[in-house]
């Protein structure tokens, strides 16, 4: 039975919740609409995180991010959405999310969202 797209991310227990470190992931193959015009809008996400309790499932973040294909969604706002849903489901000590978008109408956009737990101090690797 072939996957479809799904509206959570499914997460693991944190092999290492006593270091800090970085999980950084590229997903290249990122989707949505334009709310306007109904064209596709491509991009490649940069995700980074530093754990805390919870690491993410890759194959279920393909799924989750798959479930943008079809949405109408300005960049920045689908960018807030998806971090902050992982921030919500994670709970990270750090999240960045970074998308690039491709080029539209001759300007290309990227948009960079960060979360952070509050006193967390730590850097990122």
């Amino acid at each position: 039975m072939p996957s479809q797209p799904a509206h959570t991310v499914e997460t693991f227990s944190n092999p290492a919740p006593q270091q800090d470190y970085t999980i950084r992931m590229r997903i290249p193959e990122f989707t949505c609409l334009c709310p306007l015009s109904g064209q596709p809008d491509f991009a490649t996400l940069l995700l980074a995180y530093v754990p805390d309790r919870r690491c993410v499932e890759l194959k279920s973040l393909k799924l989750y991010i798959w479930s943008f294909r079809d949405r109408g969604v300005f960049h920045e706002a689908v960018t807030n959405e998806i971090a902050d849903h992982l921030a919500e489901t994670l709970s990270p000590r750090y999240l960045r999310l970074e998308a690039r978008f491709r080029v539209r109408g001759g300007i290309t956009t990227g948009i960079v969202v960060e979360r952070r737990q509050s006193g967390w101090s730590g850097s990122v690797a």
